[in-house]
């Protein structure tokens, strides 16, 4: 499962790419976003990469090495995330729930043990990633099937860091997964697909549960070693980071949801608010301001034999997802360089 240590990388990467106040007959030169998309493969480790970058009724695809098709269904990882922030957001605005409500509200007693408290921790704080719970996955190493009630067990015999500050744990959505179901009396899965899946006629996307294959069209996924993982069990992510999904549904899911399509201005504001993360973090999503002055919404997702990245401008209006056939990129350049390419193109 993808945690955000990769943008670590990022700030030194975009120092690098950025100019130095360029007057309009001194601006470099961008490349397109085919040009740096080969790079994915020859310098990032990748068996094989592909993007879809849309605009308005016009759309582009570039795939690079072989394997790898438009209409292939992936598995999208995190991007999960940004699907169970939407709900839960929904949920507020139909005052089924409050952001300000404790965990203890929904779970009482679970969040006990090893400093852990569920009293004092919020729905804002899973959603923001500044609850302090131990991310299970760092132990797990994304690699063991487990259930929910497992996956928190596992955070709780950790103490936690400083409530507050931003860092970023896969326990946190599993338990805003659990919490839908409370609420909702239906599992997360089932409330993303009648809420976003069938509204929007994402055809390719899919919550798999315990299905370890992909359905079809699908090419293969690599670990770093070359390792066919392929197939895999889901639920080594969960609530975290299940989704299987494609190129073209992420980008009509990141558009409809900036636009305004999934939920009310006031709590988009809310979503894209990063000041409880401390810049870092809004809900579900991230921000990532490129070297021409274009900040882009979306997120990523990591999980074994996949690595997927989602940005768009604030407005929906243009999107890009580029995936990989492999867990991640071994030159940490390469997403800057590339979004770089995308959204600051003259």
């Amino acid at each position: 499962m993808p945690t955000l240590q990769a943008l670590v990388a990022i700030p030194v990467s975009l120092a690098l790419l950025a100019p130095l106040a360029p007057t309009p007959s001194s601006a470099p030169h961008v490349p397109r976003t085919d040009t740096p998309l080969p790079l994915l493969v020859t310098r990032g480790g990748a068996p094989a990469a592909a993007l879809l970058a849309v605009e308005g009724t016009g759309s582009r695809y570039a795939e690079a090495g072989p394997g790898i098709a438009r209409a292939d269904h992936f598995r999208g990882g995190s991007i999960t995330k940004t699907f169970v922030a939407t709900v839960v957001l929904q949920l507020a605005d139909e005052g089924r729930l409050s952001l300000s409500d404790t965990v203890e509200r929904y779970l009482p007693g679970l969040i006990r043990g090893t400093g852990n408290d569920g009293r004092a921790l919020t729905l804002r704080s899973l959603l923001t990633h500044t609850s302090g719970l131990h991310d299970f996955s760092a132990d797990t190493k994304g690699t063991v099937p487990l259930t929910a009630a497992q996956a928190v067990r596992i955070a709780l015999a950790h103490p936690p860091t400083a409530l507050g500050r931003y860092s970023y744990s896969n326990t946190n959505y599993v338990l805003l997964g659990l919490i839908i179901e409370q609420v909702t009396g239906r599992s997360y899965a089932t409330e993303a697909r009648s809420r976003i899946i069938t509204p929007l006629h994402l055809t390719g996307t899919s919550f798999p549960g315990s299905r370890t294959s992909l359905p079809s069209p699908h090419g293969r996924s690599y670990a770093p070693d070359g390792t066919d993982v392929t197939r895999l069990d889901p639920r080594v992510a969960g609530a975290a980071g299940e989704l299987v999904t494609t190129l073209a549904d992420l980008n009509r899911f990141y558009a409809s949801l900036l636009s305004g399509a999934l939920l009310p201005p006031s709590s988009l504001r809310e979503m894209l608010d990063t000041r409880t993360a401390q810049g870092k973090y809004g809900m579900g999503v991230y921000p990532l301001k490129l070297p021409c002055g274009t900040t882009v919404w979306g997120h990523n997702g990591r999980i074994a034999g996949n690595y997927v990245r989602t940005a768009a401008t604030p407005d929906g209006l243009r999107v890009l997802t580029f995936r990989v056939n492999t867990d991640a990129l071994t030159d940490p350049t390469l997403e800057p360089a590339l979004l770089t390419a995308e959204f600051c193109a003259r």
